[in-house]
């Protein structure tokens, strides 16, 4: 019984991993340097961009009021939760890019650089460079009005003690989420207590199904998202011109407190209006767009236009490489035209939640213009081509943006790619097969490589043409054939190497931060093997007493392992008496399904709290504690409980990836 009691311990869920603060071992294979193919790649790129365009420096330091000389924040253990300093020491503004660094990645890492509090007009300001996001305060009569507290409150303390410092301290007397990623609310306990929220003194203002897609997203598939995420956010990557560089958003995530406090306001729909503490807000919903839950908001009184994360300084993905849900490119162009039409008259200025922002009403129109018309484009030209009969792979390669688009900094991929966009509209629309019948029952990876290198005649004769084509810089295709070889015989070291180094070359060609960090980490891997331990993010203790019952019995239905489940039959009740809810569980035909009409006749009964199963998830508790403790209690045949927890899999975080 004991051991599958603790397996329900296991309930906690792999949330929205941002950052897993992991630091190499010092042990580790040390980068190489660029070759010349990718110095030569990396300096074509100086020749095709705008470089003497300085423009966005211009805007990146406008309404500068105050920083800290150095910018480390510590946890309340001592713990680093962010670092600037760890970049300022390769990256500076007048500093050209290094041979292993794109250009346009570069420059868009000395741009996020330009970190402090910030004016952006009257009564608006922001704090930038404290975490992945901005944390932005507006000016009411009596105190400020925060919008998006980033991901962890130590960074969110910090950012509002420097604005006390330099505009003097008043109170927080709302609290505005963009949006329902954790780098737009998780830093809120840092500066408001939750109590005030409930008294009413503050108010949480948030787009509605925001807290559903707070809490639910990474949670059905978030062991996988987050293991991917150590690829894409670059989370084992030294600070260094060999490693990470940037994000793409920001120069990356914080790993402090990541916390959530439930809306007390939501909004439905656009034109909906709100004045707190004397600021007019009207607010424009974008559901679908670069979230299942966002909102633009609109302050008539400054004439400025926020814009959530609906239009960065870069490209956003369609599809984020960590894994998500397909976005919507034709909505989130449509919303852009909306707010034009709607906002576009009178607006002077326009802020987000990554980057700085752009001043001037032609600029700003411009902007928008280019910024919808890349969205849309990208959709258009991505369907018209799969209409003619081309795959997600061949539209890879043939789309290109025209040059009014390509060439304009904002809708620089440092994030999204078109490359990989187009793909994802593809698979919107078409889904993973591309329509040819070898690819309907193909074979897994393992054995199809095995076969490969069979054909092309041994693992000898796959290394020697690939190291000549490596001479060559034809990385793409060399990652391509060792990849085979790697996972027809992961014990070939010197396949693994060379394929390394080709991995190493096109991250140091990579214009997006998060292809580069996937890059750099596959080589890092295949090096020096998988990780097992390091400081892994999983979803705070606030999203896990924000799910619901329902939630919690999804997650668990796919952590059912089916095989083993077939043939059995087991039914549960589960009474939480601080909810007045009662739930049955069903096991049959392989499957769990819930009720919320208690079954007549249960193999068991569980009578507990919410509270008690949120303890024992968060690990303040164990089973046995709770049912010590009389916080939980079982009745009938406790064995069958314990044969249910035992068809429950536990989930290895650390996978393979780049090896089988």
């Amino acid at each position: 019984m004991r051991n599958h009691l603790q397996l329900l311990a296991s309930f906690g869920l792999a949330g929205a991993l941002l950052s897993a603060g992991i630091v190499q071992a010092a042990s580790a294979t040390a980068p190489k340097p660029a070759t010349e193919a990718t110095r030569a790649a990396n300096a074509a790129v100086l020749k095709s961009l705008p470089f003497s365009d300085k423009a966005d420096f211009e805007d990146a330091q406008r309404g500068f009021i105050a920083k800290p000389e150095t910018l480390t924040i510590k946890g309340a253990n001592g713990n680093v939760v962010w670092d600037m300093e760890s970049y300022k020491q390769y990256i500076a503004a007048d500093q050209p890019a290094p041979d292993t660094v794109n250009p346009s990645l570069w420059r868009n890492a000395q741009l996020n650089m330009q970190y402090g509090l910030f004016k952006v007009t009257d009564r608006i300001y922001q704090v930038r460079g404290y975490d992945l996001s901005n944390i932005s305060f507006i000016e009411g009569d009596s105190g400020w009005i925060v919008f998006d507290p980033l991901v962890s409150t130590e960074p969110a303390k910090a950012a509002y003690e420097l604005v006390s410092e330099h505009l003097g301290k008043k109170p927080i007397v709302a609290v505005v989420y963009s949006h329902s990623h954790i780098d737009h609310y998780g830093g809120i306990r840092g500066i408001v207590d939750e109590a005030d929220v409930k008294a009413g003194k503050v108010k949480v203002i948030a787009p509605k199904e925001f807290t559903e897609h707070a809490v639910s997203e990474n949670v059905i598939a978030g062991n996988a998202m987050s293991r991917r995420a150590i690829y894409m956010y670059g989370a084992l990557l030294p600070r260094s011109p060999q490693g990470g560089v940037n994000a793409g958003l920001g120069q990356t995530n914080s790993v402090g407190t990541a916390t959530l406090i439930e809306p007390s306001d939501f909004i439905s729909k656009t034109g909906e209006e709100v004045t707190v503490d004397g600021v007019k807000m009207v607010f424009q919903m974008t559901p679908g767009t670069e979230a299942p839950a966002e909102m633009n908001t609109w302050f008539p009184q400054f004439k400025a236009m926020w814009m959530a994360e609906n239009s960065t300084n870069t490209m956003h993905n369609i599809l984020t490489l960590r894994g998500a849900q397909v976005r919507d490119a034709l909505k989130w162009a449509h919303f852009l035209n909306e707010t034009i039409e709607q906002y576009g008259d009178n607006v002077e200025v326009k802020f987000q939640s990554h980057h700085w922002p752009l001043w001037g009403h032609d600029r700003v129109i411009d902007y928008w213009k280019k910024h919808r018309d890349m969205y849309k484009y990208m959709h258009d030209q991505s369907v018209r081509l799969m209409n003619q009969g081309y795959t997600g792979e061949e539209i890879s390669e043939m789309i290109e943006l025209p040059p009014e688009l390509d060439r304009f900094w904002p809708n620089r991929g440092y994030y999204g790619t078109l490359r990989h966009n187009s793909r994802a509209i593809y698979q919107r629309y078409m889904g993973w097969y591309d329509g040819n019948p070898s690819s309907l029952d193909n074979l897994p990876p393992e054995p199809a490589a095995k076969k490969y290198v069979e054909y092309m005649g041994g693992e000898g004769a796959v290394l020697d043409r690939a190291k000549a084509d490596f001479g060559k810089g034809e990385y793409r295709w060399v990652a391509e054939a060792l990849k085979h070889v790697v996972f027809a015989n992961p014990d070939n070291a010197a396949a693994k190497e060379l394929l390394a180094d080709t991995y190493e070359q096109l991250g140091y060609q990579a214009e997006s931060g998060p292809w580069r960090s996937v890059y750099l980490q596959g080589a890092y891997e295949l090096r020096n093997g998988v990780p097992t331990a390091g400081g892994i993010k999983s979803a705070s203790p606030d999203t896990i007493r924000a799910m619901t019952p329902e939630m919690l019995f999804d997650y668990l239905a796919v952590r059912l392992n089916g095989p083993k489940a077939a043939g059995k039959k087991l039914t549960l009740n589960m009474d939480f008496t601080d909810l007045g809810k009662r739930y049955a569980l069903y096991v049959e035909n392989g499957v769990l399904n819930y009720s919320s009409k208690p079954a007549d006749k249960a193999d068991a009964s569980l009578t507990l709290t919410k509270v008690a199963m949120d303890d024992v998830q968060m690990g303040n508790a164990t089973l046995e504690q709770q049912i010590a403790d009389g916080k939980l209690k079982i009745e009938g045949n406790k064995e069958a409980f314990s044969e249910f927890m035992g068809l429950l899999d536990t989930y290895e975080f650390w996978f393979n990836v780049v090896t089988p």
